[in-house]
């Protein structure tokens, strides 16, 4: 079992940008996507998107080249690279959707890195047509968290993947993201466990506001090569003390 378990938030932390409004801006969406946007839920909006690509003759293959024009930051790959191959445990959780996110890491050869990627699920139907799903799906019994938009609790999340192994208490986190979403799972955290929240942006100004509650060590950061040397570096210094408390448990011995 892998002693570190790095945790992505996906759009404006591993990527730069924001998936969903990278489609719609690149396959000319915009218009419609600002007509309809108040009056549906994220997700049913962007499933809504994908119909109207659909119904203009677009084709999964046309999404996904849109998609593999989606920048990712050399630095980020190769962190990703290299704490995969540390033995680092990757997740994903994000409030894309997993079309998106699959495509757009497989694109770059990063797929293989990660153990799960939890997110809106979707699919592509009999007509050839990419379906979007709210992770909660509507009409289930809601998550009932007050930090979180309804159709996906991370905070839910981090517990189920706390809940999922005995040796919790051996495994630290360390946990990336950038939006108000990130906050919940952030407060999931434990002492010894890190946060990574991108600068000046969401998550960041609600651990600023009120530092006390977060228990995790704090690093933020702001482009991409920033990410990857902190990561590595916290990834290291986690391992560092493995070791150190190994060795001098068997000189004790």
């Amino acid at each position: 079992m892998a002693q570190i378990v790095v945790v992505f938030d996906f759009d404006r932390t591993l990527i730069d940008g924001d998936s969903d409004r990278w489609v719609v801006t690149q396959m000319g969406l915009s218009s419609l996507f600002n007509q309809l946007r108040s009056t549906l839920p994220w997700n049913s909006l962007m499933d809504r998107m994908m119909r109207e690509l659909h119904s203009q003759g677009k084709t999964v293959d046309d999404i996904t080249e849109c998609l593999s024009r989606s920048p990712l930051h050399p630095q980020v790959i190769a962190a990703i690279q290299s704490a995969h191959a540390l033995g680092c445990e990757l997740r994903i959780i994000s409030d894309a959707n997993q079309f998106f996110i699959e495509k757009i890491l497989d694109h770059h050869g990063l797929l293989g890195c990660f153990s799960q990627i939890t997110t809106n699920p979707s699919l592509v139907d009999d007509e050839g047509r990419v379906r979007i799903f709210p992770y909660h799906a509507l009409g289930t019994p809601p998550h009932g968290c007050h930090l979180c938009p309804p159709n996906l609790c991370k905070g839910l999340v981090i517990n189920q993947i706390c809940a999922s192994t005995a040796e919790i208490e051996k495994r630290r986190f360390i946990y990336l993201g950038d939006g108000s979403g990130d906050f919940c799972p952030t407060l999931k955290l434990r002492e010894g466990d890190y946060v990574m929240p991108r600068r000046d942006y969401p998550l960041w100004n609600r651990i600023c506001s009120n530092p006390t509650l977060v228990k995790a060590e704090v690093h933020d950061w702001s482009s991409g090569e920033e990410l990857g040397e902190i990561l590595l570096h916290l990834i290291n210094t986690i391992f560092t003390a493995k070791n150190i408390q190994s060795s001098n448990s068997n000189q004790l011995n």
